[in-house]
């Protein structure tokens, strides 16, 4: 349905959102959307620092604590 729109279409649809909303409307909303890109980059982010961070928690939790007397008699 949407693979036949092409150029003309979209500069079309461009134009009608231009006249409905205005060009100061359509730059705040745009400043919006980049801030919430930004935002949800940066959540993802710290989002994987914490993953990793846990992760070598976890490494650390997971070393051998076997006594010294123990490994011996393996």
């Amino acid at each position: 349905m949407l693979n036949n729109i092409g150029l003309p279409g979209l500069l079309l649809i461009a134009v009608v959102v231009l006249v409905l909303f205005g060009r100061g409307k359509i730059s705040s909303l745009m400043g919006e959307v980049g801030k919430g890109i930004t935002s949800f980059k940066k959540g993802v982010a710290e989002g994987t620092a914490e993953i990793e961070e846990q992760a070598d928690d976890v490494a650390d939790a997971a070393k051998d604590v076997t006594p010294e007397s123990e490994k011996d008699k393996a």
